[in-house]
């Protein structure tokens, strides 16, 4: 396994990396709604939107792109905010769908409404 993370993330000291590479597999850490960690304000839609862009830079920064995306796991604070969350979500994946699973849960990091984590192809 190879564990990516950018200097600027391990600055941070936070106790997990950005991704780990296993095969041709990429396992992203969760991504909230953040920009140099704090929260985007507006609620669970623009959350959503920046998670995703982390998500997506994630990826590029290591070879891969949102069409790579195998499965995704969005946790949400408020299971009501799924119509939202998701109207956002399906705006970066225009070409198709990766498998997804949902959940409410009691909270999430700095305060965040929704949080996604995603499983894609390592691109060679």
């Amino acid at each position: 396994a190879t564990y990516l993370q950018t200097e600027d993330f391990a600055k941070r000291g936070l106790p997990f990396s950005e991704a780990v590479q296993y095969g041709d597999v990429l396992y992203l850490s969760g991504q909230i709604g953040d920009l140099n960690n704090e929260l985007i304000p507006g609620g669970v839609g623009p959350e959503t939107n920046q998670a995703m862009k982390n998500i997506q830079s994630v990826l590029e920064r290591n070879g891969s792109s949102m069409d790579n995306i195998i499965k995704c796991t969005c946790m949400l604070v408020d299971i009501n905010d799924w119509a939202a969350m998701s109207a956002e979500y399906v705006k970066f994946f225009p070409n198709h769908k990766p498998a997804r699973s949902a959940f409410a849960t009691t909270g999430l990091a700095l305060g965040a409404r929704v949080e996604i984590e995603c499983l894609a192809y390592a691109k060679k």
